[in-house]
């Protein structure tokens, strides 16, 4: 098993602010793990994880003049679980932890663990929330993405 999962996810922010969404092909998550994710490359990817693996999101924005980065990830449930690194939150789904903080220009990592008691074979949906520049219109989310114990 390894230790740490990794989520890209890619957003193509001149699309999204023109389109105010995330779909319409203006965000793409991939991810590393090799216990068979599904959807790669889509903003559904269901990302398989096991208990105790770090899981951790990198936003990449496609275009050079429009930062991305991860406003919030919550599962649906309601409570954030996820925090930028470096900073903690606690939540149902995936206890975030602190991790000396990342700082790369624009990128904020976030990240979290995998809880124990999380049920296998249930997908765990999340809202990725990100924030394009700056303005009333600059974040926009989606809900499909979701972390599956395997």
């Amino acid at each position: 098993m390894k230790p740490r999962i990794s989520i890209v996810v890619m957003v193509d922010a001149v699309g999204a602010l023109s389109d105010r969404t995330l779909h319409n092909g203006n965000i793409s998550l991939v991810d590393d793990s090799p216990a068979g994710s599904k959807h790669q490359g889509t903003p559904d990817l269901v990302t398989a994880v096991a208990p105790g693996q770090v899981v951790q999101w990198t936003p990449i924005h496609v275009d050079v003049q429009t930062p991305v980065e991860i406003q919030a990830i919550e599962f649906l449930s309601g409570a954030p679980v996820s925090a930028p690194a470096g900073q903690t939150a606690h939540g149902a789904a995936v206890d975030a932890m602190a991790s000396n903080g990342f700082e790369n220009h624009d990128l904020l990592l976030w990240e979290g663990i995998v809880p124990y008691d999380m049920v296998p074979g249930v997908p765990y949906r999340y809202r990725l929330s990100v924030r394009l520049h700056e303005g009333p219109n600059s974040v926009l989310h989606i809900d499909s993405p979701a972390l599956l114990r395997v």
